[in-house]
C-alpha cells in the first residue's frame, strides 16, 4: 500500500514522547502512559524509555515533506502491572499517512484491508470512539477475540473483543509541532499492538509467554 518502514530510538526525549504530541507536563493524559524515566544530568532535557512509537511521527515529519506514508515497528515500554494482555515491554507498529485529502474512511479502510490480508480472511472489527491527545477525532479499533470466538475469556477481559489499535486523525497541534501547516495537510495515525496480532494468529492466551524465556513455549515456533 505504499508505506515506507521507518525506525526510531528506544531512548526518547520528553519533547518527542509527550510535548510534541499534545501531552504537556500538566496534562492529565500523561497518567495514561506509566513511564520509565531515566536519570538525567542536571540542566539536561529529561529522557525516558519511549512509551509508544508515536515520537517517530514528529521526527519523520520534521525532515520530510508530505505526502507521507510510513509504518514504524518497534519496542515500547510501560511501567505498569502485567497480566494476560499487558506487559512492561511490547511491540507496536505505528502508522502515519499525511496528504491534502485524508479522511476517517481512509483510516478505517486501510486498517480493515491490512487485517484481512494478515489473517487471510475477513476479520470482524469495530470502530469505537475514544480519546487520545494526539488525534482528533480518536478511535479504538477492536477485533473479535480469536481465542474464544467472541464468547469472552481472560485474554479479552471476558468482553469478546480485543483492543488492538488506537488511532484517528492527526491533531493539528502535532502537525504544527513537526513544522506542517494543518490548513494545508491532514492525515491519520495509529499504533497497532503487534504482540496482540501474534497472540490472535497462534491463539496464545498470555502476552507474558513471549518474554519469560520458557524454551517449551519458544520451541513450538
Amino acid at each position: 500500500m505504499g508505506f515506507s518502514v521507518i525506525s526510531g530510538p528506544h531512548i526518547e526525549t520528553e519533547w518527542y514522547n509527550f510535548d510534541a504530541l499534545n501531552i504537556p507536563k500538566d496534562h492529565p493524559a500523561r497518567d495514561l502512559w506509566d513511564t520509565f524515566w531515566l536519570k538525567n544530568k542536571k540542566g539536561k532535557e529529561k529522557m525516558l524509555l519511549r512509551t509508544h512509537t508515536s515520537p517517530v511521527q514528529v521526527r519523520y515529519m520534521e525532515k520530510h515533506n508530505p505526502p507521507l506514508r510510513i509504518i514504524v515497528p518497534g519496542r515500547v515500554f510501560r511501567h505498569e502491572a502485567s497480566d494476560a494482555s499487558h506487559d512492561i515491554q511490547f511491540y507496536q507498529v505505528e502508522g502515519l499517512m499525511v496528504d491534502t485529502d485524508i479522511s476517517v474512511a481512509d483510516f478505517k479502510g486501510i486498517i480493515q484491508q491490512f487485517l484481512n490480508s494478515f489473517f487471510a480472511r475477513k476479520i470482524k472489527t469495530r470502530l469505537r470512539p475514544s480519546y487520545f491527545p494526539f488525534v482528533e477525532p480518536g478511535f479504538e479499533i477492536d477485533i473479535q477475540c480469536f481465542i474464544c470466538g467472541g464468547k469472552g475469556c481472560s485474554t479479552c477481559g471476558h468482553t469478546g473483543w480485543l483492543e488492538l489499535c488506537p488511532g484517528g486523525m492527526v491533531h493539528p497541534f502535532v502537525l504544527k509541532s513537526a513544522g506542517l501547516n494543518p490548513k494545508n495537510w491532514q492525515g491519520f495515525a495509529f499504533g497497532m499492538g503487534f504482540d496482540r496480532l501474534v497472540m490472535m494468529t497462534y491463539k496464545i492466551n498470555d502476552i507474558r509467554l513471549f518474554y519469560n524465556g520458557d524454551l517449551r513455549f519458544l520451541n513450538q515456533f
